[in-house]
């Protein structure tokens, strides 16, 4: 009796591949329609600031703030600044810094103001003379003042006219007029200037504590009264001071003028009108020696003025 035995078939490379490949088999056969299985679904997106949603942990909420290239995100942009034009009003919630930042120049100085002038008549003469109407249009031109504020000191009111009262008593009243102007103008540049008498005035009224004056304009200052040189207001001044004198006012002599000035802690100027009075009135035979008139005269000393004022008022 023969006996059979069955032989070990050797394992090929082709039953290895049917076994390994059963699985992928499988795979295939779940496909629907022919087509290849669907792609996993994206990563999840979240914006920057916004909630998380659940199931996110804190390490992604670090990796979300992360760009693509390994930096961190950028900022925002800042909002750019809100321009405001001078003298329009304040959008709602700038303060009264932004006011302030809103006068600066673009090369980073104070843009500067227009002044007021307060211009003060002299001991005859109210403020609708002739030579006070000529003045203040002279001086609101050349200083390009927002207003020239003129008055009447009380004592030349009405139809009775009084004596000019000692310069002292008229500081009070001055004063007032000076501040009611200026509650008007906050913010501007205050120059006071006056005639005669009314200069006089105007230099105690700027070392008055509660006026802030830039700077004083001496219109034919009565230095002399009374045989006595009255230099006391000027010495006290802090202010700077421009004179205008004519070269023959009785009232005050270049010299002691000259010498006051000297002792003056204040910035001043001098300004002479050759052969002009206090009123800065030039005789015809001196006009003719000094070869220009009236006019012109009078024009020379408003561009001094106006260098001057220009000056003082850029050095605050």
């Amino acid at each position: 009796m023969v006996i059979k035995r069955a032989s070990k078939r050797k394992r090929t490379n082709k039953d290895v591949n049917v076994e390994e490949n059963q699985p992928s088999k499988q795979l295939r056969e779940k496909s629907t329609n022919g087509k290849q299985k669907e792609k996993p679904p994206p990563p999840l997106i979240v914006e920057e600031n916004q909630p998380l949603p659940s199931g996110l942990d804190e390490t992604t909420q670090q990796l979300r703030e992360k760009s693509t290239n390994g930096k961190q995100k950028q900022k925002q942009k800042e909002k750019p600044p809100v321009i405001v034009e001078e003298n329009q009003p304040l959008p709602p919630g700038l303060d009264e810094t932004s006011e302030q930042l809103r006068e600066k120049s673009t090369n980073g100085k104070q843009k500067e103001k227009p002044p007021v002038i307060v211009l003060a008549h002299g001991a005859g003469a109210p403020s609708s003379s002739d030579w006070m109407i000529r003045w203040k249009g002279m001086l609101a031109e050349a200083l390009n003042a927002i207003e020239v504020v003129t008055f009447d000191y009380p004592y030349i009111t009405g139809k009775k006219r009084w004596a000019p009262p000692n310069a002292e008593k008229l500081v009070d009243y001055h004063c007032e007029i000076v501040k009611k102007t200026m509650a008007n103008y906050p913010g501007h540049p205050l120059v006071l200037a006056g005639k005669s008498m009314g200069s006089r005035v105007s230099c105690m009224v700027a070392g008055d504590k509660d006026i802030s004056a830039s700077a004083v304009i001496c219109l034919g200052y009565p230095l002399k009264g009374k045989g006595a040189v009255r230099d006391e207001t000027l010495l006290q001044l802090t202010v700077p001071v421009m004179f205008v004198q004519g070269s023959k006012d009785g009232l005050c002599s270049l010299k002691q003028l000259e010498d006051v000035r000297k002792k003056m802690n204040a910035v001043t100027a001098l300004h002479v009108i050759e052969g002009g009075d206090n009123c800065f009135k030039i005789a015809k035979r001196d006009l003719l020696s000094i070869g220009f008139s009236q006019e012109e005269a009078e024009d020379q000393a408003v561009r001094a003025i106006t260098e001057f004022i220009s000056s003082s008022l850029g050095e605050r």
